[in-house]
């Protein structure tokens, strides 16, 4: 009986080897090629698909501060319902962007992306029940109304502050990234965190 031939036994482990190498080549190609992701290039991602939402975001603030000073209790309750609800689309289009952004390439960079994401989410819901609050009110009884937008404003500054995720996000290379891009520069109406919404 012929035993098994070193030879052959030795051209299966090549064999075997050599495609192992050309696996371990194209699985190497493919870290490469995330690699070549670069912290800028998300940006871009990101930056590229939140433009529009910053114009959206300058127009609604400005609908509010042009309404805010003289304007009937009607023409507010219009105005501030209507801004509300398309600052809520905005920053649902902020979160949006993020998660279609994909992870940067930074230290704990999906966490951040994630933190960020639900912070926004977050302002878009409350966006919401600040429409539902003003929306309630009754322009008829100008003092009722009046006490009522308190604590609709009280609300509007939380939504301010409730930005510690996307503070965090931009205090590394991702804010860096973010203020290079054209598409997240701040509108020229007064928008108020551009770069990070």
């Amino acid at each position: 009986m012929e035993g098994t031939h070193p030879v052959k036994v030795n051209k299966k482990l090549a064999a075997v080897l050599s495609g192992g190498a050309v696996l371990v080549l194209a699985l190497s190609g493919c870290s490469e090629e995330e690699d070549k992701f670069t912290v800028d290039d998300w940006a871009k991602k990101y930056c590229d698909a939140v433009e529009p939402q910053l114009k959206k975001q300058a127009a609604a603030e400005q609908l509010i501060r042009s309404t805010a000073s003289d304007g009937k209790p009607g023409d507010i309750q219009t105005a501030d319902s209507r801004a509300f609800q398309e600052l809520a689309d905005v920053y649902k289009g902020y979160a949006s962007a993020f998660r279609a952004a994909g992870t940067p390439p930074v230290e704990n960079g999906a966490e951040l992306v994630k933190a960020a994401a639900s912070e926004l989410d977050a302002n878009a819901t409350s966006y919401l029940k600040l429409k539902q609050q003003v929306d309630q009110l009754d322009p008829e009884d100008q003092q009722t109304f009046a006490d009522g937008l308190v604590p609709v404003a009280d609300g509007l500054a939380k939504i301010e502050q409730n930005q510690n995720a996307r503070d965090r996000l931009r205090a590394g290379e991702t804010g860096t990234a973010m203020t290079k891009q054209p598409g997240c520069k701040p509108v020229a109406s007064g928008s108020t965190g551009g770069t990070t919404s």
